[in-house]
């Protein structure tokens, strides 16, 4: 049975389902209002390890993951979004040659769009080979916000002098 969990972030209410089995999903519900309820015991966790994240006292999420509504192809390439680094950045080529497929850009493209669980699958920290971000369900405002928190000496947007 899949239970219902409510984080307010910094970007807006986060809606976390899951069961016992691990988090299915992690969305940004930008209409939603926190409810103020607190999280079932399967869900705690999540919403105490995304508090942390966005404060900057967490850079690694230790939670069980129920990935298995994804197709295999997309599985794997959320297995290897799990291993990029807090602070760092990976390209969708550089995934595509991970999984073993150089042709397979856009597909890891979409993949990254059809991520259930926002945050803790960093699929943010995926861009375009040629450094520029690109493509993200919720915007590029946010996902540079996310880069940003993740590592600000790189990320940080440049303020006029004059």
């Amino acid at each position: 049975m899949l239970e219902t969990a409510y984080y307010p972030s910094p970007f807006g209410v986060f809606e976390i389902k899951g069961s016992k089995h691990g988090i299915q999903s992690v969305q940004l519900k930008p209409d939603l209002k926190d409810p103020g309820v607190p999280a079932p015991p399967a869900l705690a966790d999540c919403v105490r390890q995304l508090s942390e994240y966005f404060s900057r006292q967490r850079d690694t999420f230790d939670l069980k993951l129920d990935l298995s509504d994804g197709s295999a192809f997309f599985q794997s390439v959320w297995a290897e979004l799990l291993k990029v680094p807090y602070g760092h950045t990976t390209t969708y080529s550089a995934l595509a040659a991970k999984i073993g497929d150089l042709k397979a850009v856009r597909a890891v493209g979409m993949a990254n769009k059809h991520n259930p669980i926002a945050i803790i699958v960093p699929c943010h920290r995926c861009i375009a080979k040629s450094g520029e971000l690109q493509g993200y369900f919720y915007g590029l405002d946010m996902k540079r916000k996310l880069l940003e928190l993740e590592n600000p000496m790189s990320f940080a947007e440049q303020g006029s002098l004059f």
